[in-house]
């Protein structure tokens, strides 16, 4: 059977009525933020403590986005005749958002967790060289930093966090250790004076 003419057309008014009578899920931004996803990659944050100049972030960006100068002090060494230690000391590190396609490399490579991501997106800016953020605006990043999420209950216990228990535990027993035998040591010492007055009691005339 041919298609009646017109069929079409009332079809797709049929579609535009059914959606005229439905609410709006419109979320009217800026008015209403987002509700982001915990993993949001939005911005780079800068933890600069941890960073130790390695140059791995910027060996491993496909983008070549990230820039870091540094220098090396040496300090005096900590005992007499030993030797001098060197280390390195951060000047710059940036990071050029007009560039970075937000892969996440460097925050996986980074072995001292100086990088993480922040939710936040709004850092749009009307000229393109404002992009290019240093430290000091990666530092400020860090404040948006959300918690990391609770380990899953199921999840086994990382090693570090075992072996700080342990180490807590054995300080724990071998102080309660001291304290009983402290404690036994005391009531010794009281029984034997106790002994003592009794015995010169019992020897007055």
């Amino acid at each position: 059977m041919p298609p009646i003419p017109g069929s079409g057309l009332a079809k797709g008014l049929a579609v535009t009525l059914r959606t005229m009578t439905r609410k709006t899920v419109t979320a009217q931004y800026p008015d209403a933020q987002p509700e982001l996803p915990p993993r949001s990659r939005g911005v780079i944050g800068l933890f600069e403590e941890n960073c130790t100049v390695c140059m791995l972030c910027a060996r491993e960006c496909p983008d070549w986005c990230i820039y870091i100068d540094s220098h090396k002090e040496t300090s005096p060494p900590a005992a007499p005749g030993g030797r001098e230690r060197s280390r390195n000391v951060l000047d710059r590190f940036a990071i050029d958002f007009s560039l970075c396609m937000y892969c996440g490399i460097c925050i996986e490579v980074c072995p001292f967790d100086a990088l993480f991501w922040s939710p936040e997106f709004e850092y749009a800016e009307t000229d393109i060289h404002e992009l290019t953020h240093e430290r000091d605006k990666l530092r400020e990043w860090m404040w948006t930093v959300p918690e990391p999420p609770a380990l899953d209950p199921g999840a086994e216990e990382p090693k570090e966090i075992a072996a700080a228990r342990k180490a807590a535990d054995k300080l724990a027993a071998q102080r309660a250790q001291e304290h009983h035998a402290q404690e036994h040591h005391a009531q010794e010492h009281h029984a034997q004076q106790q002994r003592a007055q009794e015995d010169e009691e019992g020897g007055a005339p």
